[in-house]
């Protein structure tokens, strides 16, 4: 009865990496393994699961207060919604994912215009078409409900299909003839709702703390003490994300350096600042980076 926002989580592939990540964010999302309805341990938000596909059509008609799905689809149902932030996040990684026209290795077809007259399956059926209609090449483009890469080439000629490294193309003996559009998760909102004070300041709120959690995803924290005389040696091996924070110790010719590092270089970077004289070096995990 209190919940100011009714927020749309997407259903699917998507499904526990958006409830992980905004378990990170500081919201607990719990449902039933049949449920559409989660419950949230902020009872200023309310709302239900739907596949991302659908989720910009129940934004834009007010269904929803906001929710989350990807720039594809939004573009993909012409969608008139209020684009929040950017969520590099998805069911496998953090990355950007892309949507790619591909053919068979052994296919003649080696350039778009090449399609003409043949027949594409895929999901992204609209965005499709008018990729074509811009390079004015006239092929059948026909819905596809899944498993979209093992229709060519009995069923049709080329497929149009989501990848984010490429190995599942290739595993199928695909090869990628051009790039359709570059895609995320993005948080979007209702136009009217936006325009909403109080629901924007939520909305605006839970954008910042879904950010700050991926941000920190891949970064670490590091602590260490070092002599002052080898301080410059120590701030030309840090990568910082700022500046280091420095902080003088009882022992004068010692300080203490505090940072934020990539996670992946701390293997190498250890090792490094141990070599150089750092003492009690300590790295521990973030929850959330604001930046």
């Amino acid at each position: 009865m209190n919940a100011i926002l009714n927020f749309g989580l997407p259903k699917g592939s998507l499904e526990e990496p958006t409830i992980n990540l905004f378990g990170r964010a500081g919201f607990s999302i719990t449902k039933g393994s049949r449920s559409y309805k989660p419950c949230w341990d902020d009872s200023e938000i309310d709302g239900r699961f739907v596949r991302a596909q659908e989720m910009s059509r129940y934004v834009e008609d007010g269904f929803f207060d906001c929710g989350l799905t990807g720039r594809d689809w939004v573009k993909e149902n012409g969608s008139d919604v209020e684009v929040v932030v950017d969520l590099i996040y998805s069911r496998s990684s953090n990355r950007i994912s892309k949507w790619v026209l591909a053919v068979p290795e052994q296919s003649n077809i080696h350039k778009v215009a090449d399609l003409e007259g043949k027949s594409i399956a895929t999901e992204l059926v609209q965005v499709t078409r008018d990729y074509l209609n811009g390079k004015g090449v006239q092929a059948e483009v026909e819905f596809s409900w899944g498993a979209t890469e093992v229709k060519v080439p009995e069923l049709v000629d080329a497929i149009v299909d989501l990848t984010e490294t490429g190995s599942s193309l290739r595993a199928n003996n695909l090869r990628i003839i051009e790039v359709l559009m570059e895609t995320n998760t993005v948080l979007i909102a209702n136009k009217e709702s936006w325009k909403n004070p109080i629901k924007k300041a939520k909305i605006e709120s839970i954008a910042l703390m879904l950010q700050a959690s991926l941000n920190a995803e891949a970064k670490v924290g590091l602590k260490l003490n070092i002599p002052k005389s080898r301080l410059d040696e120590v701030k030309d091996l840090l990568p910082a994300l700022r500046r280091p924070t420095i902080s003088p110790l009882t022992e004068n010719d010692w300080v203490a350096l505090e940072t934020v590092i990539e996670k992946k270089v701390s293997r190498e970077l250890i090792p490094a600042l141990k070599k150089i004289g750092a003492e009690g070096i300590v790295e521990y995990p973030l929850n959330k980076i604001v930046l």
